[in-house]
């Protein structure tokens, strides 16, 4: 089982790198492939309870890679992580096969959650650089997280989400017509109406204004 996924986190990273030349140079030195194989080997001790151990490899998996897992997320066999300095997965945090994840990315919590607080990152979704999931909801199927992305809810399936906090921008490549965030706000709407009616307001006053203006003179 522990081959067959580093040949599946190799395969990925072939796949998603055009920088990478051949499966024993990406093996050799690619950080991405080393701490998710140091992660395999510390998730095996936690399961059996050596939770003490497997904190020590995960500790020294993150001083030699600069990536963080914490030896109970759950990570598919077919993973890539991309240059990876700065990646912290947190405990409660599942992974599936096809997902990339790019530097500077956190799936973590916000610190308020019991129990599962991290999130579910579905097939091949995409983590860019710098982004933060918090929280112990799901990213869809495909979805992107664009980079520096704060995310606090759920993503849909084939979503492209930015921003912070973020919010949806796209699903299947085709911009939604009926997001929440796309709807007008009833707040700026009123005040515009408030604001039309002070205009006609006060052109009214202006045309009394002139007419009373007039009747002065006519009257002298």
């Amino acid at each position: 089982m522990f081959f067959k996924r580093l040949r599946a986190d190799i395969n990925a990273a072939k796949k998603n790198d055009p920088a990478a030349r051949n499966k024993f140079e990406i093996w050799l030195t690619y950080s991405g492939v080393h701490a998710l194989s140091w992660h395999r080997v510390a998730h095996f001790f936690y399961k059996i309870k050596l939770k003490l151990l497997a904190r020590m490899i995960s500790q020294t998996a993150r001083f030699f890679t600069g990536i963080e897992i914490h030896p109970a997320a759950k990570i598919a066999g077919g993973v890539f992580i991309d240059h990876g300095a700065g990646v912290v997965i947190g405990e409660t945090a599942v992974v599936e096969e096809g997902v990339v994840i790019y530097q500077g990315a956190t799936l973590g919590g916000t610190g308020k959650e019991k129990g599962k607080r991290h999130p579910t990152v579905k097939r091949g979704a995409i983590i860019s650089a710098g982004a933060r999931v918090l929280g112990g909801f799901t990213v869809g199927e495909y979805a992107k997280i664009g980079a520096n992305a704060v995310v606090l809810r759920e993503v849909p399936p084939y979503a492209t989400v930015v921003g912070v906090p973020a919010h949806v921008v796209r699903i299947n490549g085709e911009k939604p017509v009926d997001l929440e965030q796309e709807k007008c706000d009833p707040l700026q709407e009123e005040l515009c109406n408030l604001q039309g009616k002070v205009y006609e307001l006060q052109k009214q006053i202006d045309e009394l204004k002139t007419e009373l203006k007039k009747d002065g003179k006519d009257k002298k």
